[in-house]
């Protein structure tokens, strides 16, 4: 495996390892952990964009851009949701010695733009899936399946264990999948 398509899958890798250690609901007695557990997570959920962003730097111009757009909405919005449900309701519950509901209105607020980063990952997916069929053809289609149905997955999984570890998974090797198959084929 190249360095490339490792890196390419080291956010993935990451998420999956923070997913393991992510507390299963949020209450007095996890809130301090969720709280940090999330400002840790600041820097790393943008790092799926950049290789979205990457993998998209040898598609054709009318799949990059939308493609790019796409990441960064992805890494806008789902930061929102990290900062929102992540940190401020993390710092809710801990300073209120439990859930309250202002806790549901910050996770009602989270959702949504969680929802939209979510959504706008999966769409960078599919650009990335259909530039990596069009410039390696069948070598990319088993990465790209993996790579789209970890999208969907991520859709309303998060990174909670086990379904949103597994998910991050999928993330991790549909994207190196997919980098490696463009590899394979610039060098034929």
């Amino acid at each position: 495996m190249s360095l490339r398509g490792f890196l390419v899958a080291v956010p993935g890798l990451l998420l999956a390892g923070f997913g393991a250690v992510h507390p299963a609901q949020l209450d007095a007695a996890t809130a301090p952990w969720w709280t940090t557990l999330h400002i840790i997570l600041l820097p790393v959920f943008p790092l799926l964009a950049v290789a979205q962003w990457y993998l998209l730097t040898s598609a054709p111009r009318w799949l990059r851009w939308p493609g790019w757009v796409a990441a960064f909405g992805y890494a806008a919005f789902y930061g929102g949701l990290d900062a929102v449900a992540g940190i401020a309701g993390g710092t809710v519950v801990h300073a209120q010695h439990g859930a309250t509901p202002v806790v549901g209105a910050v996770f009602t607020a989270g959702d949504l733009v969680g929802s939209i980063g979510a959504g706008c990952f999966l769409v960078a997916s599919v650009l990335i899936v259909v530039a990596a069929i069009l410039r390696a053809g069948w070598w990319a289609v088993p990465g790209g399946a993996v790579l789209l149905l970890a999208g969907v997955s991520f859709l309303d999984s998060h990174i909670f264990w086990p379904r949103g570890v597994f998910t991050m998974l999928g993330v991790a090797v549909g994207m190196s999948w997919v980098y490696l198959a463009g590899e394979r084929s610039a060098q034929r």
